[in-house]
């Protein structure tokens, strides 16, 4: 058993000076804004959790920067591909980079620290899903103009249609995290209920609905309706780290012992069902591919998020000591507070560079050529700085919307009264099961 909900809490001793939670005394005095944010922090944050999110966000950046290829035609259009479609040795690449279960578990805790039982249910959701949806009419009318100018340059339909669902392809991860999001008071009461047992449900159904799928006679001749029931593990698929994090909330999975059973269960389920059940070995979707582990999650992806799960609860203590480090928290918190724009936008910053050098430039390796030599990795890797300064300049002009408040303030880490309102901002739990 890795916990349940009916153990004695058990205090936390208060942390000492060279705890997680204070800086250490080696560190230099922070300075500029690197001070200013550590003293706008308050004290019993859980800045690992801050770190987590930072670590997701940088893995979803780099994994779509590197697995979406652009390949300039023969009249000089842009055709979207992958080289996990050319290289299919190239899918070790998914398991580092693909890291949205860290997302959900995440999403999952700060809905349960700021989830207050008989709080009115309406403006909750409301005030937990406004940050989400702020930054998206920004992006969406920046590209009004874009389509109209890359038609004017002459590329066709086909070819905007392939940009533009890139450009709209994160929008479903803000649906399902606000469903999931909603869900909350249910998942905290199936935690009450049933502890950590309460995960085996949405895996369950997971696994029912991939076996009606893709089980005997599921495939062939199965009716039209089977095929849609699958996008129904959108919501249960996740729900399994998003139930871990509500778990984690509520002081349960505090052990190493837990979370080297997530990992290790986890991984050992995903390599199984992979060799033996006929999943692919990508953990994204891969152009052409009979069957995604995305699009919609299967159980192979699910139980790859139960093993992420595990790998992100041990990384917690070492996080904690380096959130200590002022400059480096600096960073984190700065990424946390713009992470949805930074999220909605990374593809536009990679689409601007390609489509910019391929009308001013022609072909560039890397950029514009067929993804199917490891060559073109290495061709790749120098365009990230690149896209890494379109990203930069799109966050300068964007990131006040999502922080922007009715009254024109934006939101900040501070000591306010309702501070567990903000989804960025939690505490460490007080008790340990």
């Amino acid at each position: 058993m890795l916990g349940t909900p009916t153990r004695k809490p058990v205090d936390v001793p208060p942390p000492r000076p060279s705890d997680a939670s204070s800086p250490r005394p080696s560190d230099a005095p922070p300075r500029g804004l690197a001070a200013r944010i550590g003293a706008a922090t308050p004290p019993g944050r859980d800045r690992a959790v801050d770190a987590l999110r930072a670590i997701a966000i940088l893995g979803v950046i780099l994994g779509h920067w590197l697995v979406t290829a652009f390949v300039t035609t023969g009249d000089g259009q842009l055709r979207v591909t992958s080289p996990l479609a050319e290289m299919p040795a190239f899918a070790p690449v998914s398991w580092v980079l693909q890291t949205l279960a860290i997302f959900f578990l995440v999403g999952g805790y700060t809905a349960a620290k700021g989830f207050r039982p008989g709080e009115p249910y309406l403006p909750w959701v409301r005030r937990r899903t406004a940050r989400l949806l702020r930054p998206v009419p920004v992006l969406l009318i920046a590209w009004v103009p874009a389509v109209a100018g890359l038609r004017w340059a002459g590329y066709t339909p086909d070819t905007l249609q392939a940009l533009v669902k890139l450009v709209l392809s994160p929008l479903w991860f803000l649906g399902v995290y606000g469903a999931l999001t909603a869900l909350t008071p249910l998942a905290v009461a199936l935690w009450n209920r049933l502890g950590l047992w309460g995960a085996v449900l949405p895996l369950a159904a997971t696994a029912a609905i991939d076996l009606a799928r893709f089980g005997p006679g599921g495939s062939d001749g199965a009716p039209a309706w089977l095929g849609q029931l699958g996008w129904a593990t959108v919501i249960t698929g996740w729900l399994v780290p998003f139930f871990l994090g509500v778990a984690w909330a509520n002081g349960a999975l505090a052990t190493r012992r837990a979370a080297l059973t997530l990992l290790g269960g986890g991984a050992a389920a995903t390599a199984l069902l992979i060799m033996y059940a006929g999943y692919p070995a990508s953990m994204v979707g891969v152009p052409g591919a009979e069957i995604s582990n995305l699009n919609p999650p299967t159980l192979a992806a699910v139980a790859f998020g139960v093993a992420q799960t595990g790998l992100a609860l041990l990384l917690r203590r070492p996080l904690a000591r380096l959130m200590t480090r002022p400059r480096v928290w600096a960073g984190v918190a700065l990424a946390n507070l713009s992470a949805m724009t930074v999220f909605l936008w990374h593809q536009t910053a990679m689409m601007a560079i390609t489509v910019g050098a391929a009308l001013t430039a022609g072909t560039l390796p890397g950029l514009h050529s067929r993804p199917d030599s490891p060559e073109w990795a290495l061709d790749r890797l120098p365009w990230l700085p690149a896209f890494a300064a379109a990203l930069a300049g799109a966050w300068a002009l964007a990131h006040r919307f999502e922080r922007a408040q009715p009254g024109g303030r934006a939101v900040r880490l501070t000591r306010g009264r309702n501070t567990h309102d903000d989804p960025r901002v939690h505490r460490a739990p007080k008790t340990i099961r």
